[in-house]
């Protein structure tokens, strides 16, 4: 090899090193200009060596001096750079293309591919070495290698198969045949982890999540139903009792209205009749407060209903006895009054006496009871039926029996923040201030849970979350108006 056609070699030797120390510069951040250079480079290389009418696909005997050496360099770099270039360019069209990230399992095994082509090339066209009995020896070896390792290697190749299958992607929520269920948060090559409700992580091999039956409850969403079965004493007709479930339902905010929530009627006996409550939710994490909501609304429904929920049937309790234990089910003003927290700490006497001054109120289905501007001049708790609280067009929350409403008004001076419709037939126990002014005169706790309770309800619909510092605040705002207008009213009373 002459002195001007060493220098070929030279040239492309500095520009594959000068192609690495760029390539790197780049850095990991900057995928697109770190293929620009890459081809940029390669390609300088691939027109010296065309332009020399050296053949990087040729093998040339090498001997030991320098010339022979630079030229095994000089191709050495020139496969280096095609891998890379072509490593890039699949890297970065398997990101741009919008592939999901579990697709690096495919990107690793076509880079595997690429480096084990390009090792096999250089052997052949750079060494000579015969590739054909190299490649003879290596399946011997990787039979050895497979039967070694033949857990690991189904695990690899069913993790490939659930890339290419996606029953799943990393977020979604996924309920495998054993009851094993948890959101996906990592898959590799050999194993998904799944982060369950109780918050720990199950580590699953891909094997054996190729081979077990999966559901992914994230797709088409993550909208989850919820079968809860009530048994209810027989003492009202079927269709009473399908209505006041859908009461329940229609009262329920944590559990999503389209499509509507559905009560069948699943059997009937002498003991009981088995109804199902079927809705859905928004995602799985809320079913434990959805599940909690509809059983304490069943609850409550039930009690300002009259009706009776059944023994199971393996009890041995008689029937009578249970009757007996029950029969103050109708919710009257007093059984009412007694459920509502606020007035929890009264004395007998105090409930007996709040019981008294409380007069029963009625509203057909879709009626107003007070429109988003205006006051109550009463408080009223809900014997039974489900109230609306709308802002707009846009429905806030419902409310069950047992809640109650007008406090804005009644005990603040405020104007109600939300438009209050009667969803079904309602009957509520009005209370106005002549009554409640004693109590608060007594029982200074009442008006401390009273300004909470109206601090909380502020806060429906708005979406915000105060910092405790400003709730505290306004809760003392509402403490203060709620004791100046009853101090107002207690020294007109006594002059």
């Amino acid at each position: 090899m002459d002195q001007q056609t060493q220098l070929f070699p030279v040239l492309v030797c500095v520009l594959g090193i000068v192609g690495i120390v760029v390539w790197h510069l780049q850095g990991k951040a900057r995928p697109m200009a770190r293929l620009v250079v890459q081809i940029a480079f390669f390609a300088s290389m691939t027109a010296v060596l065309a332009y020399s009418r050296l053949n990087p696909f040729r093998y040339d005997r090498v001997n030991l001096d320098g010339a022979q050496t630079l030229l095994v360099a000089a191709k050495t770099l020139w496969w280096v750079h095609l891998s890379w270039a072509v490593i890039g360019f699949i890297r970065l069209y398997l990101v741009l293309d919008g592939r999901p990230r579990e697709a690096r399992l495919i990107q690793d095994l076509v880079v595997a591919v690429v480096y084990l082509g390009v090792l096999l090339s250089i052997l052949a066209f750079v060494f000579g070495v015969p590739i054909g009995g190299l490649l003879a020896t290596s399946g011997v070896i990787a039979i050895i290698l497979g039967l070694a390792l033949q857990s690991t290697l189904g695990d690899v190749f069913s993790g490939i198969a659930l890339t290419l299958g996606r029953p799943y992607v990393l977020g979604d929520w996924i309920c495998l045949s054993d009851g094993t269920e948890g959101r996906v948060v990592s898959s590799n090559w050999r194993s998904t982890h799944l982060l369950t409700a109780a918050h720990n992580l199950v580590v699953l091999p891909n094997s054996v999540l190729a081979k077990v039956g999966l559901t992914n409850i994230s797709e088409p969403d993550e909208n989850h139903q919820i079968i809860v079965s009530v048994r209810v004493a027989p003492t009202r007709m079927p269709h009473m009792i399908v209505e006041v479930m859908h009461a329940v339902l229609d009262s329920c905010n944590a559990i999503v209205k389209e499509p509507p929530p559905t009560v069948g009627l699943m059997g009937i006996d002498a003991s009981a009749i088995t109804v199902e409550l079927q809705f859905r939710v928004t995602s799985p994490a809320q079913r434990g407060p959805a599940r909690n909501e509809i059983i304490d609304l069943v609850y409550r429904h039930c009690r300002a209903n009259g009706l009776q929920l059944a023994l199971p049937p393996e009890s041995t309790l008689m029937q009578s006895a249970a009757r007996s234990d029950l029969q103050h089910t109708v919710a009257p003003a007093q059984d009412l009054i007694d459920a509502i927290p606020i007035f929890s700490n009264l004395s007998q006497e105090e409930r007996d006496t709040l019981a008294a001054a409380a007069t029963p109120r009625s509203f057909a289905a879709g009626a107003e009871i007070v429109r988003e501007g205006r006051s109550l001049q009463s408080l009223m708790m809900i014997k039974n039926g489900v109230v609306s609280l709308k802002s707009g067009d846009m429905e806030i929350a419902r409310l069950a029996p047992g809640d109650f409403f007008g406090e804005d008004g009644l005990l603040a001076g405020m104007k109600e923040r939300h438009d209050l419709h009667a969803v079904t037939r309602l009957t509520v126990y009005e209370v106005d201030q002549a009554a409640l002014a004693p109590l608060l005169s007594k029982r200074p706790e009442i008006a401390e849970d009273l300004a909470t309770h109206l601090a909380q309800r502020e806060a429906i619909g708005t979406g915000s979350q105060l910092p405790g510092n400003q709730r505290e605040r306004r809760k003392l705002d509402l403490l203060h108006a709620i004791r100046s207008i009853f101090r107002s009213q207690r020294e007109n009373t006594n002059s």
